[in-house]
This record gives C-alpha cells, structure tokens and sequence, in this order.
C-alpha cells in the first residue's frame, strides 16, 4: 500500500554497492554479456573489503542532499548477499573481507535521522544453481537464451524451481522480519511470467510481514508505483511514480566513468520530476571501500543547497500544471492556492502563464521573499487572458533554476477548451 511518506519524499538515494567496484565493472551484466568472465567477475569476492565504511556519513549526506529515503542494494543479480543470510553461503559475511553484515548499520543510520529505509532486491540470481532451471513461458523453442538464466528447451527441471523459489522466499523473509524496510525495490522480474514468480503470493507474503512497507511496480502487478528509468516520462504516469537516475552513467562505481551529470542539470531533472507528480531516486556508486566519490557527494550537497533555498516549492506539493498552460515544470501547494513555476533560461524580460482563471494576488521569486510586478493581458468572457510575469532584474534569478511562487485568489482554475470552429 502506497505511503504519505513516499508520495511526499520528493528525493529519495539509490545506492549501488557491491563486488563489482573492486574492479570497477557494471554490476552483473559483465558477466551475463561475457564482458568479463563469471570466475574473473567472482574473483572480486577478495577485494570487497568495507573497511571506511560509515553508514552515519552515507546518512548525513543524504540529509544535506534533501533526501527523505534511501535503497540500497541488498542483493544485485549476482546474487551476492549484503547481509548474512541463512539461505545460502553468498554473502560478505561469509565470502569477502568485510566479513560482517552491511544492512543493519545502514538501516539504523537512516533511522537516527528520519529518513526511511528501503531496500533493492533481485528477484533473478544468476549465480544460484537452481535458477537457471524452467524458461520463461514465452520464450521460443529455437532460441537457447543465455545459460545463466534458462536451461536449453528440453531441459526444465520444475522440481529445482521450486528450490529456487523457496530460496527467494527465504530471503526476502529475512529482510522483511529482521529489518522491517519501509520500502521495497524489486528488479530482475522481467526473466519469468508473474504466474512462474508467484507474484500473487508474494505480495500476500510481504502484506503479512510487514503491511507498512511500500513496493515498487517490479512486482508485476501488485507493486504500489511505476518505476520508469533513466529518462523522465513526457507524459508522467496518472498514480505514484519514481524516476531512477545515475548521477553519470553508471549504477555502480567504475574509475573511468566521468560522465557526471552537472549540478544544473541535475537540478532540472528534480524540478521536471516533482513537477510532474514524481519522486526522483538519484543513484550513488560507493567505492569497494565504502566511500562515496566526491564527484557524486558534491553534486548532492548542491541538490540540497538548491532544495533548501527553495523548500516550499518542493515538499508538500503536488505535480503542476498540464502542458500548454507555461513553458516549463511547476507544482501545486496542498491547499492548491500557491503555483510554483519552475524557470531554468534566463528569460527576456518576462515569462508568461496562460489559460488560469484565478487572479494572481502577489508573484514573488522563491528564497528572496522578493515580489515581482506580473500583470493579465488579454482574455474575454470565460477565455482567461496571459499573466505577464515579469524578471528583468538579474539579481534575482537563482544559478541553476528560479521558482517563482504565485498567490491565487482560490483554488487553481483551469481554462482548458478547445477553440471553436
């Protein structure tokens, strides 16, 4: 069941941390492309070490970022466990130097400081030997598919499934009883049919565990949210939603990625998110060691720096205006009576808000309290004319995106007819 806490967490961390930063690879899929091999992938087990991880650090960066959750990598495709689980052996318990459970500091972190706790489990493992053992009900005949995730037609073995599905159970379990997560973020469904998950079932087991705790879409149809990715949506989805985002081009650490996204840009995707109904999950890589590198936690403290001199227009508001009626995001204060419009380009002069019934009783630029002259031009009968809203001072234009706060005479009026013939 959807939460007040996520519709309203504007921001939530993704953090991807795992094996794959000893060596700096992508996270799973090196090895089920064939970028490198399993045992060269599995290697990286002896270079996980953990040793300055501080997950109070992780904790009080996501604060000053604005963050009200967080996810963290439980288990990624590999199958590689972050908490020392009794379903199988593969774990940094068991297998790596750090040698102890990652999960329970993490979550007590965050707790110490209100932000709720969630978590990203795989439900695929391409490591675990029953997995690969039925094919995905659609799957051709013709077509072998990687070894890693199905048998060669002919080979099913539903009895190993089945031991498969036990695991998986097993596990998730676990993290719901031990930590009681305020979220759950599935991945790796897209390899069986909800009928060969038993999706149904799942969602009966986590209501029965932990009622409290949201889930995202991955859950084939009974997740609380969609979960589009990489790529804000041109049309958002109707209900909840999540953006998930890398802050350069990598889910996890990798030394020779230096595609970071610029803090303005950043910004503009959190606006255009928000603005839109959404939450954005803004993805961090940590090294092997549990660093964070500060190319990511500088782009963070700007993100927050940014949410902090514009709070109001951010939590506790709703997605803004539907397109045509201003060139650029905005959002709905929950009494509906204050528009925020979000400005990235420096304007010429003015900028402008068509097709609002209401008055506009004051404009004012958000984080300077300063008010602006706006004036309505135009319009006849019912046809609201265009609200000229005008910046032409310079000062007050914020460097990576002005939000201007519009006081309404009542709850926001739309005029949205379609002209006549």
């Amino acid at each position: 069941m959807i939460q007040p806490w996520f519709t309203d967490g504007k921001l939530g961390i993704f953090i991807h941390w795992g094996i794959y930063a000893v060596d700096g690879v992508a996270e799973s899929w090196s090895f089920f492309n064939g970028q490198v091999p399993y045992d060269t992938y599995m290697r990286q087990l002896d270079g996980f070490t953990a040793r300055a991880y501080d997950p109070d650090d992780w904790a009080d960066l996501f604060a000053r970022a604005g963050a009200h959750y967080a996810v963290l990598t439980t288990k990624h495709h590999d199958g590689l466990a972050l908490w020392d689980t009794g379903a199988n052996d593969l774990s940094v318990v068991k297998r790596t130097p750090a040698g102890r459970d990652l999960i329970g500091p993490y979550v007590d972190a965050l707790r110490r400081r209100g932000i709720k706790v969630g978590f990203y489990y795989s439900h695929l493992d391409w490591s675990h030997p029953d997995y690969a053992s039925i094919r995905p009900a659609d799957q051709n005949p013709g077509d072998r598919g990687n070894p890693y995730s199905m048998p060669a037609a002919g080979d099913e073995d539903p009895a190993r499934w089945e031991s498969f599905l036990s695991f998986h159970r097993a596990q998730i379990r676990e993290l719901l009883t031990r930590y009681q997560p305020d979220l759950l973020w599935f991945d790796g469904e897209w390899e069986r049919s909800p009928q060969q998950w038993r999706m149904t079932e799942l969602a009966h087991l986590i209501g029965e565990l932990s009622a409290h705790t949201v889930s995202n879409g991955r859950l084939s149809g009974h997740g609380d949210y969609a979960t589009p990715e990489q790529g804000v949506p041109i049309e958002p989805p109707a209900g909840p939603w999540e953006l998930c985002l890398t802050l350069n081009d990598s889910w996890g650490y990798q030394h020779g990625d230096t595609a970071w996204k610029s803090p303005r840009q950043i910004v503009r995707i959190f606006a255009e998110t928000i603005g839109g109904g959404g939450n954005l999950l803004l993805d961090v890589g940590p090294r092997e060691d549990g660093t964070v590198p500060a190319e990511a936690a500088d782009r963070l403290t700007t993100l927050g720096d940014w949410i902090g001199r514009h709070e109001p227009a951010v939590y506790d508001t709703s997605r803004g205006l539907p397109h045509g009626h201003f060139y650029g995001p905005s959002a709905l204060s929950a009494d509906r009576r204050t528009l925020y419009l979000f400005t990235f380009d420096r304007p010429n002069e003015y900028v402008v808000l068509r097709g609002v019934r209401n008055q506009v009783r004051t404009a004012r630029v958000v984080g300077t309290d300063t008010e602006i002259r706006h004036e309505r031009v135009g319009g006849l009968g019912e046809v609201p004319g265009w609200e000229y809203l005008h910046l032409d001072d310079d000062t007050l234009l914020d460097p990576y995106c002005t939000v201007l706060a519009l006081e309404l005479d009542g709850e926001l009026d739309l005029y949205r007819e379609h002209a006549r013939d």
